[in-house]
């Protein structure tokens, strides 16, 4: 199997078509691609946002550790910053794992911690009945990738993110093409939601193993479809694309929990600033390996800050280019 060959003349004759109603073939920022974020814009023509933080809500005091770090080193370099930290991890390898503090205690410490950090805040959900709870608490609501067709999970996400002026993050699937997101979309669109951003975090490439393709990272970037809207026959999308550092260098299976290559991050988030991501994902923690989450994967606080300009001289060249 050769990465990016297209599957069909049909298909590649409709990302051309794509191509050419998202602002020309080759475009490298899709002018009408932007998402507002709390008090920030992501999409084209803006700054490159970085979405970061711990994998869970470990303590307070950690996440604003964390959080403090990568809004200043953010405001240093000219980026946008939203805080990220998960509540519950219920998707981990074992019962026997940390999961975080759970709905109640979390929708209180990501609300203190947006007001105490002042930038805007995510986390992720896996039930229908978390997205109520969670719009009110934060800007942004992630749909994790294993999740990202659950239709029910979708609606319940989409129908409070438009409640209460909330974005909906969806993480592609490791198992979807970029033209698949496409139904994502839809049943967010069709449950009022228009504030959408997708997120790439690799692709299966057989056992144990992840891989981004870019041919197919920017074909995420020229996404739309057809028939979306109340009246149908509108064209919808693309919407902004964000590009997960750190979960793109999983092992999954690798053993009783999930490994990793995080030394690698920073060569994925450096290619994928310089095709064209409205955002880039990176979880990190002051001691990776004492984390009760994603241990494996999570960059060291000090290389995240040092990432953080990396990818913003990055942004700055390829900006100069277009």
């Amino acid at each position: 199997m050769i990465l990016g060959v297209r599957e069909s003349a049909d298909e590649t004759a409709s990302h051309v078509a794509a191509r050419a109603r998202a602002g020309g073939v080759g475009t490298l920022f899709p002018m009408n691609a932007t998402c507002p974020v709390g008090d920030i814009i992501i999409g084209a023509g803006r700054p490159l946002t970085i979405i970061g933080g711990p994998c869970l809500l470990e303590s307070e005091s950690l996440a604003m550790e964390v959080g403090v770090a990568l809004r200043d080193a953010c405001r240093a370099a000219g980026l946008q910053y939203i805080f990220k930290a998960s509540f519950d991890k219920a998707n981990r390898s074992s019962i026997a794992s940390a999961r975080g503090p759970g709905l109640a205690d979390g929708v209180a410490m990501l609300g203190a911690l947006r007001e105490r950090l002042g930038v805007p805040v995510t986390t992720d959900i896996h039930e229908p009945a978390q997205a109520p709870s969670i719009a009110e608490a934060v800007d942004l609501i992630q749909i994790p990738a294993f999740l990202c067709r659950q239709t029910d999970l979708l609606i319940g996400a989409g129908q409070a993110a438009a409640a209460h002026g909330r974005a909906v993050n969806v993480k592609k699937g490791q198992f979807l093409s970029p033209r698949e997101m496409g139904g994502a979309c839809r049943k967010l669109l069709e449950s009022g939601c228009e504030r959408i951003i997708l997120t790439e975090r690799g692709t299966f490439f057989g056992y144990h193993r992840l891989v981004n393709d870019f041919l197919g990272f920017g074909d995420l970037m020229e996404l739309q479809i057809e028939g979306a809207g109340p009246a149908g026959g509108q064209m919808a999308g693309p919407w902004p694309v964000c590009f997960d550092c750190t979960h793109s260098t999983q092992l999954p299976g690798a053993g009783e929990t999930t490994g990793g290559r995080p030394e690698r991050s920073s060569l994925l988030a450096r290619a994928a600033v310089a095709a064209g991501a409205h955002a880039v994902f990176m979880e990190c923690h002051p001691d990776p390996a004492s984390a009760h989450s994603d241990a494996s994967t999570m960059l060291p606080l000090k290389q995240a800050l040092a990432l953080v300009e990396t990818l913003a001289r990055v942004r700055r060249a390829v900006a100069m280019e277009a």
